[in-house]
């Protein structure tokens, strides 16, 4: 059996910003709240940590932060590019500093046929130690893995499974007919939790864990113990906020979430501007119903 990096819960972490670069005093309390709340593995510089516009060493910096903060729980690094070469680079870098795995999106923009999207992934998992999860989220880069690309790449030892942010159950669903138990998939959609660990999914990277981490720890729990009544009840009390926190592009909602909560400034760097009015009325209103404000 392949190594699997977690089960459960992995937060993808905002990465708060000042003035200087890394807000790293706020960093250090988004921490202490996920450790707190028992959260035990950690997504730094992916999506919602803004990856896409911090250079190379300030995410090389923060995910050395992050694995020293928390020496005790699972670290995983964002890592993914448009470019395989500076890909590998990426996640030499990452595993060197001490992750646990890397999260590698596919290659946006370039829109990489079949044969270039099976060699990016397998180019990057020969040369790397660690396990290595594929990042599948085509309304960001235009490219879908569809699940016989998955039964491919499931082959490659070092390839563990997947992020799958497509929002399409049957996708997921032909993809575990096809790849097997081996082969592990994780949700990164907050709203399909329960539907997704129906199907044998591992898990989720989660968005809302940043907000309420305890949430999302209890709901996947209890899809665990097999008590998906609950569950569901817990998916369904949670959608309002869930819908609030993707209202406007992640990460907007999730930084202004925790802004009013005392965690940084709520900024995103451009091109993503603050939240509209009508973003932050659908997101305190759903705060206050959960007892958060």
């Amino acid at each position: 059996m392949k190594q699997i990096p977690f089960e459960g819960v992995c937060t993808a972490l905002v990465t708060p910003f000042d003035d200087t670069g890394i807000d790293f005093a706020t960093f250090d309390r988004l921490l202490e709240r996920q450790v707190n709340a028992g959260i035990d593995t950690c997504l730094v510089c992916g999506t919602t940590g803004e990856a896409a516009t911090m250079t190379d060493e300030e995410q090389l910096d923060l995910i050395r932060y992050c694995v020293r903060s928390v020496s005790d729980r699972t670290v995983i690094a964002g890592t993914g590019t448009n470019d395989t070469a500076h890909t590998l680079r990426k996640c030499l870098a990452a595993e060197d500093a001490g992750v646990d795995a890397l999260l590698v999106v596919t290659p946006y923009y370039n829109k990489a046929n079949r044969s270039g999207l099976l060699r990016h992934y397998e180019t990057i998992a020969d040369r790397v130690h660690i396990p290595l999860i594929l990042y599948n989220v085509p309304s960001r880069t235009g490219v879908n893995i569809c699940p016989e690309e998955y039964a491919v790449l499931s082959q490659h030892p070092n390839i563990c499974g997947v992020k799958e942010a497509s929002g399409n159950i049957a996708q997921i669903l032909r993809t575990r007919k096809l790849c097997g138990d081996d082969f592990s998939i994780w949700t990164g959609n907050d709203d399909q939790i329960v539907s997704v660990l129906s199907l044998g999914g591992k898990g989720v990277i989660s968005v809302l864990s940043n907000l309420a981490p305890e949430l999302v720890l209890e709901m996947t729990q209890c899809c665990r113990q097999g008590n998906y009544p609950q569950a569901s009840q817990l998916q369904k009390h949670a959608i309002d906020l869930i819908d609030s926190l993707f209202c406007e592009v992640n990460p907007i909602p999730i930084k202004a979430a925790l802004r009013y909560l005392g965690y940084g400034n709520g900024n995103c760097r451009l091109p993503l501007g603050p939240l509209s009015e009508a973003g932050k009325q659908q997101l305190l209103t759903a705060m206050i119903r959960h007892g958060m404000l």
